[in-house]
């Protein structure tokens, strides 16, 4: 740790109270009204500030930290301005230009802003950046769809510095308010011992069961997923206890860091607090968090299912043996344990479903439920002291640092996007090449998501292709939660896809397995992403939206739709599936995926030409490894 380590945690714990003081409303109470756009600006001076002073306590040479220092005086100028001066910005540039210092001070932040970011992740990120705003400056020389009218400097940087959609806009505000908020709650649920309740809950649950070591992965990343919306960190916590369990018991070191990367990936869409790119999508939708979390419900199931299955079918294909119960914690000790976790997950699932809060509203209220039922802890480690809670404040603004200025570059990058149109001019360019076929054009949508999600964090891809690419599926009748959703689901399986597979990269360290194997393994594992994506965007019911009958219907033959593609995939189902079996049940559980009854009844028939297949052939010894099985071998 460097000498100014400390003052980076101080600032870190002085950034989580100004953010808890703002959000509740207490500034506004002692009489300091804040407009929401200068707390965005205070926040960003907050991540430049801890961004650059801990690379000024790190670096040896002294040329190196008059560079962080530029850097950081830099971005300060150009966020401290607006914090300072908002309302006489917006006065002097209401016709949407910027004077000569705007326009400086606006190019400053910018170079700032986009060091930060790479310093943070690396060059991905502004290598796709920087070119988008560009674009609005040259795009009168360009061919085809990026041609359009030019604009000048003073109209860009207005643009991304002060404009409705620039820095300082949606996604900053998501930063500012609500992931910090959800951030310190999650930290604070792992300082009160959750996440090893959550462990003991899955492996007490389903260890004696056959694979039950990879079915206790599933259950617990889901579970840690849902809170913090991490796939890395979420494998590096629960990964480093189920994925040996997993090789110990029987199941290759590929598999078994594929199934971790897998369940890890899916906490992005698991209710009740999915990741940040929920917050982003609710304040980008216009509605209540409370509708996302109703939509995401029940496809974020039936991707457990996918991987739960997928798992048990795997055990059983491989021969692999139950724990004994003996060696094993019981259920219901383990839950009288921790009972006292679930006042606050009931209390933040009541103020974000029934009382309708907004987000961060709810996960405020949520934090003293926390810290009071964490003094009913039978062992004193696990209590809220305070701290306990300092640290865990002082982590979750480090956490919070890289989300703040990652989404600060985004909201510069949509407000180079809006200038430019090149988002109509895309979604048009989608609808002519796809002739306006839905199916068409969700794959084709699906697989830009799939690129743009192999090299970029989850929060840049899916606001990128909301401008980009959902609108295209909102002309061809699906509805905006539809679209976004379905483009949420494909931008994710970047964590799992090779070759920047970076969950995939997190497990691997842990299994000792090679990437591409573990890749092409996670990919299998978590086909669920891609099917029951198509398979939502195709029927709303599986969104709970539309009547009753028609949802309980479209669940019940998506869920057993679901454990077909599972069965198909893994090729065992009751036992081990021929090359045709697989084919067969495979078209089955994308038929019941589907919407109608007249598909449900082909699929139900394949399903019984497979089962007589089976019996007709002898199946339990002509079973074949598919190409995929044979290159991973």
């Amino acid at each position: 740790m460097s000498v100014r380590q400390p003052w980076v945690n101080i600032l870190a714990g002085i950034t989580g109270l100004y953010v808890i003081l703002v959000v509740s409303g207490l500034l506004t109470v002692a009489g300091i009204f804040m407009p929401a756009p200068v707390h965005r600006a205070v926040s960003l001076v907050f991540a430049l500030l801890m961004v650059y002073l801990r690379a000024l306590g790190t670096q040896a040479q002294t040329r190196a930290r008059w560079f962080d220092l530029l850097w950081l005086l830099a971005g300060l100028a150009g966020a401290g301005y607006v914090a300072l001066f908002y309302g006489s910005i917006v006065d002097y540039s209401a016709y949407g230009y910027l004077d000569r210092l705007g326009t400086v001070l606006a190019l400053l932040l910018a170079v700032s802003l986009l060091e930060a970011v790479r310093r943070v992740t690396d060059w991905s990120l502004p290598i796709v950046i920087v070119p988008l705003l560009a674009l609005p400056l040259v795009q009168q020389w360009l061919p085809g769809i990026l041609r359009g009218p030019s604009f000048d400097i003073e109209r860009l940087t207005y643009a991304f510095w002060v404009g409705a959609s620039g820095i300082f806009g949606l996604p900053m505000h998501v930063a500012a308010t609500i992931v910090i908020v959800f951030l310190i709650f999650g930290r604070l649920l792992q300082k009160a011992g959750a996440g090893q309740w959550f462990m003991d809950i899955a492996v007490a649950s389903t260890g004696w069961t056959r694979g039950g070591p990879a079915k206790a992965a599933v259950i617990a990343s889901g579970l840690c997923g849902s809170i913090t919306g991490s796939p890395t960190a979420n494998v590096a916590t629960t990964g480093v206890f189920t994925i040996p369990l997993m090789i110990k018991t029987g199941y290759r070191p590929a598999f078994a860091g594929a199934v971790e990367a897998a369940a890890s990936t899916g906490g992005m869409i698991m209710p009740p607090v999915m990741g940040t790119v929920a917050f982003v999508m609710a304040e980008w939708l216009e509605v209540p968090y409370a509708e996302v979390v109703k939509a995401a419900l029940i496809p974020a199931l039936l991707y457990y299912v996918v991987l739960f299955f997928s798992v048990h079918l795997q055990a059983g294909k491989a021969g692999i043996q139950r724990i004994p119960r003996e060696r094993l914690p019981r259920l219901l000790p383990v839950v009288l344990a921790g009972w006292h976790h679930l006042p606050p997950l009931a209390a933040l699932i009541y103020f974000l479903i029934v009382a309708r809060q907004d987000p961060e509203i709810a996960g405020l209220y949520t934090l003293p439920v926390l810290v009071v039922s964490s003094f009913l802890s039978r062992n004193r480690e696990f209590c809220l002291t305070p701290l306990r809670i300092w640290h865990a404040l002082v982590e979750a603004v480090i956490d919070w640092v890289p989300i703040a200025v990652i989404l600060g570059a985004i909201g510069m990058m949509i407000g180079a996007l809006e200038l430019s149109g090149l988002g109509i001019k895309f979604s048009d360019f989608m609808l002519e090449l796809s002739g306006g076929n839905l199916l068409l054009t969700l794959i084709m949508v699906g697989l830009a998501s799939v690129i743009l999600g192999m090299g970029v964090a989850g929060v840049p891809a899916y606001v990128t292709l909301a401008i980009l690419s959902a609108p295209a599926l909102i002309t061809l009748g699906l509805l905006p939660m539809q679209a976004h959703l379905y483009v949420i689901y494909w931008g994710m399986t970047g964590f799992l896809t090779p070759p920047v597979c970076v969950a995939v990269y997190v497990a691997c360290s842990i299994s000792g397995s090679r990437i591409w194997e573990t890749g092409v393994e996670a990919m299998r594992v978590g086909a669920g992403a891609f099917l029951i994506s198509i398979a939502f965007a195709l029927n709303p019911a599986l969104l709970l939206i539309g009547p009753a009958p028609a949802v309980v219907a479209g669940v019940a033959t998506a869920l057993l739709g679901a454990v077909c593609v599972a069965a198909a995939f893994q090729g065992y189902g009751t036992g081990p599936l021929n090359r045709w079996q697989r084919v067969l049940v495979f078209v089955s559980g994308l038929l019941l995926l589907g919407p109608g009854l007249i598909t449900a009844a082909i699929a139900l028939a394949l399903l019984l030409a497979s089962a007589a297949l089976g019996r007709l052939g002898g199946s339990a010894h002509s079973a074949e490894k598919s190409p995929i099985e044979d290159r991973a071998a």
